[in-house]
C-alpha cells in the first residue's frame, strides 16, 4: 500500500493555527521588553498573552491531530463504500462490546485489512461494528483485544466521529483469536464476576459487575431505563469516581505500610493502570485517570495543584491526544459534573444551610450541583427532566463506594471461587439498594418533566439551572445588584415553572384535549422504535411498545388509554419490547411473534404474571377489535426459513369498524417481504402502511407497489443508521403515498371522515391524504 500524505484540504487550518501561535509568542516577547506602564500591568498583559498562546497552541495540536487523521478517510474512500457496499474486514477490537436499545451489539475496532469486490488491501482505520448477537460465532471470545473478521455492509461514518466506517455485520462476525496477555486476564476477571453474580436475585445482581468493573452485560433494559429516569445512570457502570477510590486505597495502603512518597505514588500509579485495563478506557474513566496521573505527578514534584487546574490540564491533554472526545457525551458529562462539584458544591451547600442542617446541606449540594450542570447536556438526548434525581442520588450514592470496593475485590479473587462468591453476595446488598432506589423513583408519578427539544431545550434548561443556582447560593441580604439578580431569577423560575407545569399537564391528564377526538390510528413518538395505537368501538390495540417505558406511558396518558385489549409484539428486539413495563397489568391478550430466546420468554412471563393471556401469532390467525377485524399475514406456521427476529415479525392487516385499512410490517426485510407478496395474502389497496424497519434500505419495492398505500407511516427517531433511507422514501413518493414520520411530526393520528382519509401531525396539523 502506498504511503499516504498530509491532505491539502487540511493543511491551511493547521498551518494557520501554528502561525497564530508563533505570532502570539512574538507578542509575549514584545510585551516582556516593554518598559512603559506599571509592573503589575505588564505582568497582567504577559499573563493574558501566555494564556492566549497556550489556548492557540492546544487548539493547534488538536486540529493537527484531526488533520493528520484525514488521510485514513481518504484512503477508505477509494473502496467505494458510501452506498453500503458488501465488505469483508479484518480488525482488532479496541472498545467494550455494548448492547444497544435495538438489542444488537456494537463495538469499536481498528481495521487492518479490507476487501470489497476485487479490491483488497492492508489499512489502519477506525471502524464501528454493529451485529446481532446471533451473528457472532463465538460470543464469549469477543472482547477488547480480540481479532475478528467482519462480513457485511459498510458506509462512511459521520465526519465528526472517530470511526471512519460504520459496518453492519449482516453476514456475521467470526472471532479469530481471543484477547491475549493482560487483556485476556482482564477479560476473564470481568466475566468471572458476572458469572459469580448470576445466581443472585435481580435486579441488584445485574448492577454488581457494572459498578465494580464496568461490565453492563447483565443490566436489563428495564433496570437501565429506570436508572436513567431516576438520574442514576452514572452508577450503572464504572464512573470517574471509581478511579479516585482505587487510587486513594492504593495510596492509603502504601502509606500504612510505611512507604515513601515515591512508593505511594508508584502504588497509586500501578493501581490506576491496572484498573483502567480492567474496566476498559471509558471516557469518564480516561478523564479521571488523567486527573489522577497529573495529581500524582504534582505530588511527586512537590507542586500540588487545585482541582480546577488539574481538571483543565487533564482535559487539555486528552483533547490534544484524542480530539474526538470533544464529541463524546460521556466525556462531556464527566467533565462538566467534576467541574460543577469543584466550583459550585460549596456555595450551594452554604446556601442550602440557610434552610436546613449543614450536614444535610452538604449531602444535597453534590447531586444538586451535578444535576444543574449536566441537565442541559442530557436534555439534548432525552427531552425530559427527572424531578426526583437529586433525592434519588442522595439516597443511592452512599452505597456506590461500598459496592465498588467489595465488587472489585470479588473480581480480583476469581482464583478463589468460594471467596469470590461470598464477596459478591456482600456487594449485592448495596447494589440492590441502588437498583431499588432507581426502580422506586422511576415508578413515582410525575417523575419526568417534559422539556423542549433541541437547542431551545438546552438553552432554556441552562438558564433555569443557572437561576436555581443563583437563588440557592446568593444570599438574600446582599448588594442591590445581587438583590436585583435574585428578582430576575425568581421571575424566570416562576415563568418556567408555569410553562413546564402546563406542558406536563398537556402531556398527561389534559393531553386528550390536544388530540383529534376521532383518531382511530395513533402513532406514538417513542424515538427509534414502534408503538402504534388502534381504536374501534371503545376497544384499543397497541402494536409494539417502543424502547422506553416512560415515553410510551406519556403517549398512553395523553391518549387517555388505560386498558389495552390487544397487545401485538411483532418481535422481541428492544426497540419493540423495551417499553413493556408501561403496559404491565393493563393488557388483555398479547399476540406475539416467535419467542425462542430467553429474553423473549422473560417478556412473555412478565405479561402473563401481570394477567395477560399470551397467544403465538401465525399466518391466517384472525380476530376482532371492537367492530374492526384483524388478520395475521406473517409469519407462516411451522416455517424454519425465517429465524426469530426481524424476518419473523408479525405482519398484521386491520380494517373495518372505523379503522382505515392498515398494514403493519414490523421489521420485515426484503426477503420475507418478497415471500409475503408471493403468498397473495395482501388485500390492497391500503389506506395506511407502517413502513418496515423504520425505513431501512432493506426493502422489496414490489410489496409497496402491490399494497398501494395512501399514507406511509415511518416510526423513527434519532439514529445512526440513516433511517429512513432515501431508497425507500423515493419508492413511496413515486407511488404517490403521503409520508408521515414520527421523528419530524411527533404524534401522528389517522382516521376517516366520510370518504376522506385525514392525517393529523403534532407538529403540522390536519393533512388530507391522497385517496
Amino acid at each position: 500500500m502506498s504511503t499516504t500524505f498530509f491532505p491539502a484540504s487540511a493543511a491551511p487550518a493547521a498551518l494557520t493555527l501554528w502561525a497564530a501561535c508563533l505570532a502570539m509568542l512574538g507578542v509575549v516577547l514584545s510585551i516582556a521588553r516593554r518598559r512603559r506602564g506599571s509592573a503589575v500591568r505588564r505582568r497582567r498583559r504577559a499573563r493574558a498573552a501566555v494564556i492566549v498562546t497556550l489556548v492557540l497552541a492546544a487548539a493547534a495540536g488538536a486540529a493537527s491531530h484531526v488533520a493528520f487523521a484525514q488521510p485514513a478517510r481518504d484512503e477508505a474512500g477509494r473502496f467505494g463504500l458510501g452506498g453500503g457496499r458488501a465488505v469483508v474486514l479484518g480488525a482488532t477490537v479496541v472498545g467494550k462490546v455494548e448492547t444497544r436499545v435495538t438489542g444488537e451489539w456494537a463495538f469499536d475496532a481498528v481495521a487492518t485489512r479490507i476487501a470489497t469486490g476485487s479490491v483488497a488491501d492492508a489499512v489502519h482505520i477506525d471502524i464501528t461494528v454493529r451485529a446481532q448477537p446471533a451473528e457472532v460465532d463465538h460470543p464469549r471470545r469477543l472482547d477488547v483485544g480480540s481479532t475478528v473478521e467482519v462480513r457485511g455492509t459498510a458506509r462512511a461514518a459521520p465526519p465528526g466521529d472517530r470511526a471512519v466506517l460504520t459496518v453492519t455485520a449482516s453476514r456475521g462476525v467470526h472471532v479469530l483469536t481471543s484477547p491475549q496477555g493482560v487483556l485476556a486476564v482482564a477479560s476473564e476477571l470481568r466475566r468471572s464476576l458476572v458469572r459469580s453474580a448470576a445466581g443472585l436475585p435481580p435486579p441488584g445482581a445485574g448492577l454488581i459487575a457494572g459498578l465494580a468493573v464496568g461490565d453492563t452485560s447483565a443490566v436489563s433494559g428495564e433496570l437501565d431505563a429506570a436508572m436513567k429516569r431516576s438520574s442514576l445512570s452514572h452508577l450503572t457502570a464504572v464512573s470517574g469516581a471509581n478511579c479516585a477510590i482505587v487510587v486513594g486505597l492504593a495510596f492509603a495502603a502504601a502509606a500504612a505500610a510505611g512507604g515513601s512518597r515515591r512508593t505511594r505514588i508508584g502504588a497509586g500509579s500501578a493501581a490506576l493502570i491496572g484498573f483502567i485495563l480492567l474496566v476498559t478506557p471509558e471516557p469518564s474513566v480516561v478523564r479521571a485517570g488523567a486527573m489522577a496521573g497529573i495529581a500524582m505527578l504534582g505530588v511527586l514534584l512537590g507542586r500540588t495543584g487545585v482541582g480546577m487546574a488539574v481538571l483543565s490540564l487533564a482535559v487539555t491533554a486528552l483533547l490534544i491526544a484524542d480530539p474526538w472526545l470533544a464529541a463524546s457525551l460521556g466525556f462531556a458529562l464527566s467533565t462538566v459534573a467534576t467541574a460543577s462539584l469543584l466550583l459550585f458544591a460549596r456555595p450551594l451547600a452554604t446556601g442550602l444551610a440557610r434552610w436546613m442542617p449543614r450536614a444535610l446541606a452538604l449531602a444535597l449540594s453534590v447531586p444538586l450541583a451535578a444535576q444543574l450542570a449536566c441537565g442541559p447536556l442530557l436534555v439534548a438526548i432525552t427531552p425530559s427532566v427527572p424531578l426526583y434525581g437529586v433525592v434519588a442520588n442522595l439516597l443511592a450514592a452512599p452505597a456506590a463506594p461500598f459496592a465498588t470496593v467489595v465488587g472489585l475485590i470479588a473480581c480480583l479473587t476469581a482464583p478463589l471461587p468460594w471467596v469470590q462468591s461470598g464477596l459478591t453476595a456482600i456487594a449485592w446488598l448495596p447494589a440492590s439498594w441502588i437498583a431499588g432506589t432507581a426502580t422506586t423513583f422511576s415508578a413515582l408519578p410525575g417523575g419526568q418533566l417534559p422539556w423542549w427539544e433541541g437547542w431551545p431545550g438546552v438553552l432554556s434548561l441552562t438558564l433555569t439551572s443557572t437561576a436555581i443556582g443563583i437563588m440557592v447560593a446568593v444570599p438574600p441580604a446582599g448588594s442591590g445588584l445581587f438583590r436585583g439578580l435574585r428578582r430576575v431569577c425568581a421571575l424566570l423560575l416562576a415563568v418556567v415553572t408555569g410553562v413546564a407545569a402546563g406542558g406536563a399537564a398537556l402531556a398527561t391528564a389534559a393531553g386528550v384535549w390536544t388530540l383529534p377526538s376521532s383518531w382511530t390510528v395513533l402513532a406514538c413518538d417513542v424515538g427509534q422504535g414502534d408503538a402504534v395505537l388502534l381504536r374501534s368501538a371503545g376497544a384499543v390495540a397497541l402494536v409494539d411498545v417502543g424502547p422506553d417505558p416512560a415515553r410510551l406511558e406519556e403517549c398512553l396518558s395523553r391518549a387517555g388509554v388505560q386498558r389495552i385489549d390487544l397487545l401485538v409484539l411483532t418481535h422481541f428486539d428492544l426497540d419493540h419490547v423495551g417499553g413493556v413495563a408501561a403496559v404491565l397489568g393493563r393488557v388483555g391478550t398479547a399476540l406475539h411473534g416467535p419467542a425462542e430466546s430467553p429474553a423473549a420468554a422473560a417478556v412473555l412471563s412478565r405479561l402473563e404474571s401481570a394477567g395477560a393471556r399470551t397467544v403465538p401469532a401465525r399466518a391466517h390467525l384472525t380476530g376482532t377489535l371492537g367492530d374492526a377485524r384483524w388478520r395475521v399475514l406473517w409469519p407462516p406456521p411451522r416455517s424454519h426459513a425465517f429465524a426469530e427476529g426481524n424476518d419473523a415479525s408479525v405482519v398484521l392487516d386491520v380494517r373495518g369498524g372505523g379503522v382505515p385499512a392498515a398494514l403493519f410490517l414490523g421489521d420485515l426485510s426484503a426477503s420475507p417481504q418478497s415471500a409475503l407478496v408471493a403468498s397473495d395474502a395482501l388485500a390492497p389497496p391500503y389506506d395506511l402502511v407502517k413502513v418496515a424497519h423504520h425505513g431501512s434500505a432493506d426493502q422489496d419495492p414490489r410489496l409497496y407497489g402491490v399494497a398501494e398505500p395512501a399514507v406511509a407511516l415511518v416510526t423513527v427517531g434519532q439514529n445512526t443508521y440513516g433511517h429512513p433511507r432515501s431508497e425507500i422514501l423515493d419508492v413511496l413518493s413515486g407511488l404517490g403515498a403521503r409520508i408521515a414520520r414520527t421523528d419530524r411530526a411527533g404524534l401522528i393520528a389517522i382516521w376517516r371522515a366520510g370518504r376522506a382519509l385525514l392525517v393529523w401531525r403534532e407538529r403540522g396539523g390536519d393533512v388530507p391524504a391522497a385517496g
